[in-house]
């Protein structure tokens, strides 16, 4: 059975863990109103949703939390899929008492989102899926960018990796003259490490993503509002993906943000946050 246990302080915002299917989940809660769980992609903790969560949380209850292995959500116990992530998910909704949440989720996070609201079409009032695709596997075929990464973590020390990484997740533009060990050191706290290191489930995360193909889920979708929004210069999740995934569901709207790479919800997040604003009032 799960069991919870929570800290919350006088401004209402919550710190927990929950026990839940031989890991024990870390889980954060700030805000007030309709209930918002933002769910991550591969090889970052909660905190990662920070620049959405700290504007959104004036007017949403917004629960961040860390993947099984990741982060202070220890032991991963076993396989990592995407639908062991999405009970994690649920299980969290149920710990809070809500009975329905709008589901946010960012490249694998977007693939688990997708799996709440196919597994549990009444939990999910709303869904926003950024940086995804329709099959996992199109998210990790090798192209340049990520056989750079690949490379640097083989050959490279670790100012190579960093930079590598930096390349992934930021487009061209941020690095006109930028410093980039003080912008790695920037994202440091994003990402819950140093870019130069990749945490010990990652490759568990990215056999998740490999294996999972939303096609076999679309008709399971409730009929809820949904937004499929990508980044120009995304070598992880190309544009092109994200119109194929809106395409595939019916009413939902499609954006895609100019200049902007993998890493949107970091480096562009005023615009994220406005289109996520929108979305959750108009949901």
């Amino acid at each position: 059975m799960s069991t919870t246990e929570a800290r919350r302080g006088h401004d209402g915002d919550g710190v927990g863990s929950l026990a839940h299917d031989g890991c024990t989940l870390a889980y954060r809660v700030r805000g007030a109103g309709a209930p918002v769980v933002f769910v991550q992609g591969v090889g970052l903790h909660g905190d990662g949703w920070a620049p959405q969560v700290d504007v959104l949380s004036e007017a949403f209850a917004c629960l961040s939390f860390d993947h099984r292995g990741m982060g202070a959500s220890q032991p991963p116990d076993g396989e990592v899929t995407v639908e062991r992530l999405a009970g994690d998910v649920l299980a969290l909704m149920d710990a809070q008492g809500w009975d329905s949440a709008h589901l946010v989720g960012h490249s694998l996070g977007a693939l688990v989102a997708l799996e709440v609201a196919a597994t549990a079409p009444s939990r999910a009032r709303s869904l926003a899926l950024l940086c995804c695709v329709v099959r996992g596997r199109d998210a990790t075929r090798v192209t340049w960018p990520i056989a750079r990464v690949g490379m640097a973590g083989m050959f490279g020390n670790a100012r190579a990796r960093r930079y590598a990484f930096l390349r992934l997740v930021l487009p061209a533009s941020a690095f006109r003259g930028a410093d980039l060990d003080a912008l790695a050191a920037s994202l440091a706290p994003r990402f819950g490490h140093d870019l130069a290191e990749q945490p010990d489930v990652v490759d568990a995360q990215l056999a998740a993503l490999r294996h999972y193909d939303a096609r076999a889920r679309f008709e399971a979708l409730p009929a809820v509002p949904t937004l499929v929004l990508s980044a120009e210069r995304d070598p992880i999740a190309p544009p092109r993906f994200g119109t194929a995934l809106a395409a595939a569901i019916p009413g939902a709207r499609f954006v895609c943000i100019p200049d902007a790479a993998h890493g949107v919800t970091i480096h562009r997040a005023p615009e994220v946050n406005a289109l996520l604003q929108g979305h959750l009032d108009a949901a």
